[in-house]
């Protein structure tokens, strides 16, 4: 038997995707109404014999043609019939009728809240749960749906929601989902997405050319909320989060102390007191870290380098007005206790333990400081060479003045890391470092690899700076090894994006760059072009990440830096788009386009949101505070913390489940014992999507795996958004 291919001309609609998948896709998504098809004309033509087809599939696929002709008339008719404008859904409120789950309302329809720039890809995701907590309720999409106007509840287009995967279920999200692209309406003003049938809606969500700017403003103010040592006046961060300056007191900030010197055993020699003072605190905790601020400062450099139209100088914090972009106020905050943290040797101390206490200004404990380390170092001489071009180019002269003694800082960085390669300290692990118990938290030692990623990358900005032979002999020595042998991956970014942004300057070994692009560019360029074929089968919501782990709010901005890496080195203006309008995507996921309908920045009613995170585990916005949640009696925590997100290895702490009397069970009778005692379903036995919780217990509930920010997670979102932002 000859197998038999149909072509179709669709008379009046264009073309129609006739691979059998493409078929089967569309019949998956009509629905069959009363009146017959429209006129088409239908071709069959013989094909070569095809043997590893087998003749199932194309019965199939044949009987799938002629209910596609037949039934395709209701798809067009709904989109062409003038549907009457609906005001009573304009003037509803989009929660009614919703559930409340331990999360927040579980939604029906999710967008992104702050909303859409005119000429970008726009798709509502509209969900029915299957698996998780919020499968409670049932829900079927009705016939057809429509973007209307708001106030007005002018309808400006209708059409059916396209089921995702054939109408199968997210293994990620356990839900099955559908879509409604309503990316041809560019017209400024505010909307909503309605299902006209079931008569439920969206929130509301704006489109135009400025969406993200209020968002952005947020997202950098963080950096100011979390400044040390610095007062929080009201007129600059509001009367709910004023504060007085913090770690300013006798034996704090500036008189820290090292660490190994606390014990009253050890003779205290006042020489080694430091005025370290300033910074900002890292995460949830106090605490600061060398090599991470540095980190901060080179993320949030390549923001403002790629997008400077982002960044202006009116965001509201002290320095706003002076002239100068409010980022490099910021940035220049944290090189400045960068500055404080290195010594006259050329090295920088590793990190500095401050006490918590809320509001911050209320810690009373001593401040310490860890010793000098190759990757402080390192890192100091990296974030150094990269911010003395901003500062150097300023026509500021006091600016200019700082630039040059960046350059000078960045020069004795690497000469002392590069004399001294294997200078180790591991903070808070007596394992490894005996005495280093209680020095801050997070370990901020790095392996191998990474201390060899850090030098690179200084490397590459100090030869940017001075063009030194020697530093680029370093890189074209080195480069092969940061190459990853499995190709571009999320986990390597910041060393993906060393060994580009060397391929791109002028005086780099040429067959060096042209090694680097041909590695890493190629397969980041086809990812791009495949991305929005993917999503079909990737993620109803429309940002794949393949693991969901502590922090993954930060795995979805690094997974769109690849994209966004893709659409910066690519000459091709269309691939560029393309590659932008892939990273998007993960703009969207934290604003709202994701399981939850949870935007996931703190207290962003503000700026348009109308779902965003209540809480966060904060020592500054703690439980039993009247910071620990937004409400009416509450203020919460500040605009703009982008908290960890769903994180599915989350546990309480081992002691709720070890037996009573056990060594392990040390949480017994402790103040916060109950908490063992609280439901944690969510975050357990989820779709990883959905491994959330609203929440910030302390230990033993352990809700920092889940809910704490980090300004890890916050420069990396901002560099994001700075794509998008106008």
């Amino acid at each position: 038997m000859l197998p038999i291919c149909v072509r179709l001309a669709d008379i009046g609609r264009g073309s129609v995707d006739l691979t059998p998948d493409g078929i089967l896709g569309q019949i998956a998504n009509l629905r069959i109404g009363a009146e017959g098809p429209r006129n088409r004309e239908v071709r069959f033509q013989p094909l070569r014999q095809q043997s590893e087809v087998k003749h199932v599939r194309y019965c199939t696929f044949c009987l799938a043609t002629l209910l596609l002709v037949y039934a395709s008339t209701v798809q067009a008719q709904v989109g062409e019939t003038k549907a009457p404008d609906r005001p009573d859904l304009a003037a509803a409120d989009w929660k009614k009728n919703l559930t409340v789950g331990p999360n927040g309302l579980i939604p029906i329809i999710v967008v992104d809240q702050f909303g859409y720039l005119a000429k970008s890809r726009k798709v509502a995701v509209v969900r029915a749960p299957q698996v998780g907590y919020d499968s409670i309720f049932e829900f079927a999409p009705g016939k057809t749906y429509a973007l209307i106007e708001l106030p007005t509840g002018k309808i400006v287009k209708t059409a059916p929601p396209t089921a995702w995967n054939f109408g199968g279920t997210d293994q990620t999200s356990g839900d099955k989902a559908w879509w409604f692209d309503f990316s041809d309406i560019e017209a400024p003003g505010k909307y909503a997405v309605v299902d006209l049938e079931k008569g439920v809606r969206s929130p509301d969500f704006s489109i135009g050319e400025h969406v993200y700017k209020n968002v952005m403003i947020d997202a950098l103010r963080v950096f100011f909320y979390q400044r040390a040592g610095f007062e929080k006046k009201p007129e600059f961060a509001g009367s709910a989060w004023a504060d007085k300056a913090s770690h300013l007191g006798p034996g704090q900030d500036s008189e820290s102390r090292p660490w190994h010197e606390r014990s009253p055993s050890n003779p205290f020699s006042k020489s080694q007191i430091k005025d370290l003072h300033g910074g900002w605190y890292d995460a949830g905790d106090f605490n600061k870290y060398t090599s991470w601020t540095a980190r901060y400062i080179i993320v949030l450099l390549h923001a403002y380098e790629e997008n400077p139209q982002a960044f202006s100088d009116d965001y509201g914090i002290p320095e706003s007005g002076n002239g100068i972009p409010d980022i490099l106020d910021e940035v220049k905050w944290g090189l400045d206790w960068l500055v404080r943290m290195q010594n006259l040797d050329g090295s920088l101390l590793c990190v500095q333990g401050l006490d918590g206490a809320s509001p911050p200004s209320n810690a009373k404990g001593a401040s310490y400081y860890g010793p000098s380390t190759t990757s402080a170092t390192l890192m100091g001489a990296a974030a150094f060479g990269y911010a003395s071009k901003f500062f150097a180019s300023r026509p500021e002269p006091d600016l200019k003045r700082y630039g040059d003694d960046l350059k000078n800082r960045a020069r004795a960085a690497w000469l002392w890391a590069t004399s001294n390669p294997n200078v180790l300290y591991y903070n808070n692990d007596d394992s490894k470092q005996p005495g280093s118990k209680g020095l801050a938290s997070g370990q901020q030692e790095m392996s191998t690899t990474d201390r060899l990623r850090a030098q690179f990358e200084a490397a590459t900005f100090l030869f940017e700076m001075g063009g030194e032979a020697q530093f680029r002999a370093f890189v074209d020595a080195n480069y092969s090894a940061l190459l990853p042998p499995w190709g571009a991956s999320m986990w390597e970014v910041d060393a993906l994006e060393s060994l580009l942004y060397y391929a791109r300057l002028p005086g780099s070994t040429p067959e060096v760059a042209k090694s680097i692009r041909e590695h890493l560019l190629t397969n980041l360029w086809r990812a791009s072009e495949a991305f929005q074929i993917s999503l079909q089968r990737a993620d109803p919501y429309r940002a794949p990440l393949k693991d969901y782990t502590w922090g993954s709010n930060k795995g979805k901005a690094m997974q769109a830096r690849l994209y966004q890496l893709a659409a910066l080195h690519s000459t091709d203006q269309k691939l560029s788009g393309v590659s932008l309008a892939a990273a998007s995507e993960y703009a969207h996921y934290i604003h709202g386009v994701n399981p939850l309908g949870l935007v996931y920045l703190t207290n962003m009613a503000s700026a348009g949101a109308s779902q965003s995170a209540v809480t966060m585990f904060h020592t500054w916005f703690a439980y039993g505070t009247r910071w620990q949640q937004v409400s009416e009696q509450l203020p919460g925590p500040p605009p703009g913390f982008l908290v960890g997100g769903p994180n599915p290895q989350f546990s309480p702490d081992a002691c709720c489940r070890a037996p009573e009397g056990s060594p392990a069970n040390r949480c017994y009778g402790a103040k916060t014992f109950s908490l063992c005692q609280r439901n944690f379903v969510p975050p357990l036995a989820q779709p990883q999507a959905k491994s959330y919780l609203q929440f910030n217990d302390p230990w033993p509930a352990n809700s920092w795996a889940i809910t704490e920010p980090s300004l890890n997670y916050q420069s990396y979102y901002i560099r994001l958004l700075a794509s998008f932002t106008r």
